[in-house]
Order: C-alpha cells, then sequence, then structure tokens
C-alpha cells in the first residue's frame, strides 16, 4: 500500500529524467520501459568496453539505435524512418561501435558495413534511448538490449534508473523557475539586471539581461541569443555569434530598454563537444549542415519554447525580435508570444565566416 509521506521522498519524472541524463554521461545504462516492454540502454560514446560485454551477456537482443541522419552517412537501411537499429553481430565489439557512433574515426574506419538493421518490431525504446543521448548532449547514438524480462534481472538492477514513455513528455513541460535576479551594472549599459532561470525538468540554467524599465504592455525590444562560447568568450572568427552578442546590448542600450535572453543551447543545442566534433568535420570539408548531419543531428537542435516561458514569466506578451531567422519568429508566434517586428541583426562578417553565413542562408533560411 502506497504511503504518501514516503511517496514524496521517491523521484518525480523529471527528476528521473536528470538522473538518467546524467548516468548515459557517466557511462552507466538506464532502464527504459513502454508498457509491458523494457531494454537497458546505453550511451555508445561512454560506455566502456567491459559494460558493452556485460551487456550483451544478458542475453536479450542487442544493437546500436542511431538517427536516419547517422545511418544516411554509414550507408546503413533506416526501416524505422528516424532512427536505425543496426544488429551487433558476434564481430561486433567495442571499436567497432565507437567507430559506427563517432564520425571522426570515419576516415581512420572507412569500411566498416555493410550493416545489418532491423525491420519491424517496436522501435519506442530505441527512440527514447536517442532522445536521452541528445538532451546529454553525448553523440546520438544508443547501445540497446531488449527481449529482457525485468523480473528475470538480478536485484542489483533496482540501483538503475527507469524512464517511462509518460517521463519522456516531461522532457518540455517541466516549466521554468526564477531562481534569483540582480542588478549589473553592464559596459553597454549601466541599467542592466541579470534574472536566471532554472529547468524544473534539470539540465543548464538559462538567462534574461534586462536593460532598462521595458514597458511591459508594449513589445519589448529582444534577443534570443544562444550560448557561443568560442564566439562569445573567445571571440572566435568562424560564427557571428559574438558580434550579434555585442550588437544586440548596444541596440537595446541605444533604444533605453529591453530583454536579451541567453540560452544555453550551445552548438545549436547540441552542446560544446559535439560542436567541436562539428567544426572537425568542416575541416574536413563538411558545411556547417552536413557536419551536423554526419553527427547524427538535425540542422538546429535548439527549442525556443523556452525563450517564449522566460518572456512570459516576465511579463512580456509581444516582441520586436532581434534576429535574422524567421524559424525564431515562428516559434515565438507558436509558442504564444506574438512578434510585432523583426529587427535584422548583420553583423560579424569576415573572411574566416563567409562559408558559414552563406549556408545559413541558403540550408537554413536566414535572412542575410
Amino acid at each position: 500500500m502506497s504511503n504518501p509521506a514516503f511517496d514524496l521522498l521517491l523521484p518525480s519524472a523529471a527528476e528521473r529524467l536528470a538522473r538518467a541524463r546524467s548516468d548515459l554521461r557517466l557511462g552507466l545504462p538506464v532502464i527504459l520501459q513502454a508498457g509491458p516492454s523494457m531494454a537497458l540502454a546505453a550511451a555508445a560514446e561512454t560506455l566502456p568496453s567491459d559494460r558493452l560485454s556485460a551487456l550483451r551477456a544478458l542475453g536479450g537482443a542487442c544493437s546500436l539505435a542511431v538517427t536516419a541522419r547517422r545511418a544516411d552517412t554509414l550507408r546503413a537501411r533506416a526501416y524505422d524512418g528516424d532512427l536505425a537499429r543496426i544488429v551487433l553481430t558476434d564481430g561486433s565489439g567495442y571499436d567497432w561501435v565507437q567507430a559506427t557512433a563517432d564520425p571522426s574515426r570515419d576516415m581512420a574506419t572507412p569500411l566498416k558495413g555493410p550493416y545489418r538493421t532491423e525491420r519491424g518490431g517496436d522501435s519506442t525504446l530505441h527512440r527514447i534511448a536517442i532522445l536521452l543521448a541528445k538532451q546529454a548532449h553525448l553523440l546520438p547514438a544508443a547501445v540497446v538490449v531488449t527481449g529482457l524480462d525485468r523480473s528475470g534481472l538480478p536485484a542489483g538492477f533496482s540501483d538503475l534508473v527507469t524512464v517511462t514513455v509518460a517521463d519522456m513528455a516531461m522532457a518540455h513541460a517541466g516549466g521554468l523557475v526564477p531562481v534569483a535576479n540582480a542588478r549589473v551594472p553592464l559596459a553597454a549599459s549601466e541599467a542592466g539586471r541579470v534574472h536566471v532561470f532554472r529547468p524544473l525538468a534539470g539540465g543548464e540554467e538559462h538567462y534574461a539581461v534586462e536593460i532598462g524599465t521595458p514597458d511591459r504592455a508594449q513589445p519589448v525590444l529582444s534577443r534570443l541569443h544562444s550560448a557561443c562560447f568560442t564566439g562569445d568568450v573567445l571571440g572566435s572568427l568562424k560564427c557571428d555569434c559574438g558580434s550579434q552578442l555585442q550588437a544586440a546590448l548596444a541596440q537595446i542600450a541605444e533604444t533605453g530598454s529591453g530583454v536579451l535572453l541567453y540560452l544555453n543551447q550551445e552548438g545549436r543545442g547540441i552542446g560544446l563537444a559535439n560542436k567541436m566534433r562539428a567544426y572537425a568535420l568542416q575541416d574536413q570539408g563538411f558545411d556547417t549542415v552536413e557536419a551536423n548531419h554526419r553527427l547524427g543531428f538535425e540542422d538546429d537542435e535548439r527549442d525556443f519554447r523556452i525563450g517564449a516561458e522566460i518572456l512570459r514569466q516576465m511579463g512580456f506578451s509581444a516582441l520586436r525580435l532581434m534576429t535574422n531567422n524567421p524559424r525564431k519568429v515562428s516559434m515565438m508566434e507558436t509558442a504564444g508570444v506574438s512578434v510585432a517586428q523583426r529587427v535584422p541583426l548583420q553583423v560579424g562578417r569576415n573572411p574566416h565566416n563567409h562559408d558559414y553565413l552563406t549556408v545559413k542562408a541558403e540550408k537554413s533560411g536566414h535572412i542575410l
């Protein structure tokens, strides 16, 4: 019989998701559940060779789940549409898993196939495994063992976190909570205030930089800026992010008031490590979009609904949005925040980012 007081001490769905992402980064497997079906899954990038052997010794059907983008690079058939379940044969060891999952190894191991991929059956748990790996900012590839009976697993497996299909709905439904805010005089304006928001479902915090005292009844001059360590902090010339950040703050200050949202969605949402992998692929001749696809990601993995929620919590319902990206405008509108005007922000072009900006315009629809 359930004890309500004890139940309050157990992890919520959002907390289980946070633990699962952390465990995958540590190289631990997690239990996935969809109705009566269950599986054990581990991120291919962090899974040690001894744990891979232990997973295979469980006796279930073992496969490497990769996105359709990565499968296309590998010439593996993605019968499930958005993903492929590549069968691990007797000869598919640790090095094979790493080479298949990690595009940085493609040049060193060009002859990895042919691959045999599963066709038919339910791929729900494999899809969850890939989503969790993405949320953990790992390569979107996971070793998944299905066909297991939970009652037949050793008692110690109860220590592993369990994630269900219902839990995954919490990934974007957990909301944000304001944590703290304080006055921060800025080079652009001494009338600066920084607000910190924390996702209830775990993950990195996001920030709102408010300048002046914007009128909540009028469309506020705003920018949704995704974190870029290389551009914002190091002054990288490979992108225009740092220039856009400084220009946006300067324009808000000149106007007298506004809000810049600093969203921790590095590398278009794939994380800094994967962004560096994409840069390495660009050095091999692939453009920004092609590099992301070879890694197994979509062109852009960011979720701008985060920005819409922060703005609503701060009392804003309409924007004058500084962006060259029409997708930001449409996502704000879809999320219930009206965009009264798109304000261009065309700065930072240099010889090093010419190709990057060209791809932004031609493949991502940016208005440059």
